[in-house]
């Protein structure tokens, strides 16, 4: 069971939370929680309660906390070399470029410090190849994007998220951007002209609420792109390396639908930051020497810690499919007795509850019963556990979502 919390936060908690206010920009909504530690599945705040943590840092820590493994190879590395910038080569840049290469099926890799970043690479390669690939004819330089999309907080990648909250106090952004409707195949053709130099899609938004894009749709992205020489982006930042029970959420489609781009993060290192552009030989020619860079991207550490979440992510696929379609099956029986929850989306272990009411107050109702889970969109409890859990750990999630649900208003089905 999980021990319910005394109190949301102790004295050396409040201390916590004043010098944040006093000294911290303010641009976080923060739960009423200040966590000291974690071991597997669980995190423990700094008066010792626990939590069953079902959103894993954002989907960032895949292997939980504290994995044996894991601590051992940042302990070696970190006594051997931390960073040593682009200038010069170490030992595991190439290995996981390799490995990166290997599992998505594309050719080259670029090292990155976070998602976002990651995508500002990948805008980058569209519009380098839009300028060579117009250099006879019409401008080429236009984006198509979806709505309800989120690809993260840069101004570049700000201009191609799908939704007017994010981008309206930045405005003006990156012009030439085209926003059209998931899964909507005539919309994407009308859309589709010589002009466009590149697509961005995620295969399963994330911050829009968990909606997978159809595999009739994915495929008619790639064979629009392929027809207008313009380079298909698959953001694979939140839904990618092993959330979906597959290495990437666009290899749950047979055949497998290969972007030109693929852009990930999250759980690469395991709670180091580390992003990934991974990209064919067409869409990396677009990049040459001195066109782009990172400081910090690609260093040593990250990329040992990511070569053995590799070695490990591979033995984990199966029980990612196994527990999430069980996880996928109990919420289901739930959304059975509660009219209010409208549907269950998702795959492996990335899942979102679409609800007719709000989801906030639940979300909080969930960690003063040792539960972390988040609500986006509003109204869609977001579900990203760590990888290792167990449907024990599912069954413990679910008695608190059944308490919670209980006492909301709304008839019973």
């Amino acid at each position: 069971m999980i021990s319910a919390p005394d109190a949301l936060h102790t004295a050396s908690g409040e201390e916590t939370l004043e010098l944040e206010r006093q000294y911290v920009l303010q641009n976080y909504s923060r739960y009423p929680l200040v966590l000291h530690r974690g071991k597997g599945c669980y995190v423990y705040d700094t008066s010792g309660n626990r939590y069953l943590d079902f959103i894993a840092g954002i989907g960032v820590n895949a292997l939980g906390h504290a994995h044996p493994r894991i601590v051992k190879v940042i302990r070696e590395q970190a006594a051997l070399l931390i960073h040593s910038s682009n200038l010069y080569y170490h030992e595991f840049q190439g290995p996981l470029a390799r490995k990166l290469t290997e599992v998505s099926g594309l050719a080259r890799t670029f090292f990155t410090n976070s998602g976002t970043e990651a995508m500002e690479g990948a805008l980058k390669m569209i519009r380098s190849h839009g300028n060579h690939a117009s250099r006879h004819g019409a401008a080429k330089h236009e984006i198509i994007s979806l709505e309800n999309s989120f690809h993260g907080r840069t101004l570049g990648a700000l201009s191609v998220t799908g939704q007017a909250k994010y981008r309206h106090d930045f405005e003006p952004l990156l012009q030439g951007v085209k926003f059209v409707p998931g899964n909507d195949v005539a919309a994407l053709e009308a859309a589709f002209s010589e002009s466009i130099a590149g697509m961005v899609l995620e295969l399963i938004q994330g911050e829009g609420g968990i909606y997978p894009m159809s595999p009739e749709y994915v495929q008619k992205a790639r064979e629009l792109a392929d027809r207008y020489n313009a380079l298909l982006v698959f953001d694979e930042i939140q839904c990618g390396v092993g959330r979906p029970g597959t290495y990437f959420a666009f290899q749950r489609n047979k055949p497998d639908v290969l972007p030109d781009i693929l852009v990930a993060a999250k759980p690469l290192a395991c709670g180091l930051p580390l992003g990934a552009i991974v990209a064919n030989e067409k869409a990396a020619a677009a990049i040459g020497p001195g066109m782009h860079g990172s400081t910090f991207g690609g260093g040593a550490l990250p990329c040992r810690v990511a070569l053995e979440f590799f070695d490990i992510l591979e033995g984990l696929l199966p029980s990612i499919q196994q527990v999430g379609g069980y996880l996928h099956l109990m919420l289901n029986e739930l959304a059975r007795k509660h009219t209010f929850i409208k549907e269950v989306r998702g795959f492996g272990l990335m899942i979102g509850v679409e609800m007719e009411i709000p989801g906030k107050d639940m979300v909080l109702d969930a960690l003063a019963d040792g539960l972390l889970i988040n609500c986006t969109h509003d109204t869609v409890l977001r579900f990203l556990p760590p990888y290792i859990i167990t449907e024990r750990d599912v069954d413990t999630a679910l008695k608190v979502l059944g308490k919670i649900f209980a006492k909301q208003k709304g008839p019973a089905a």
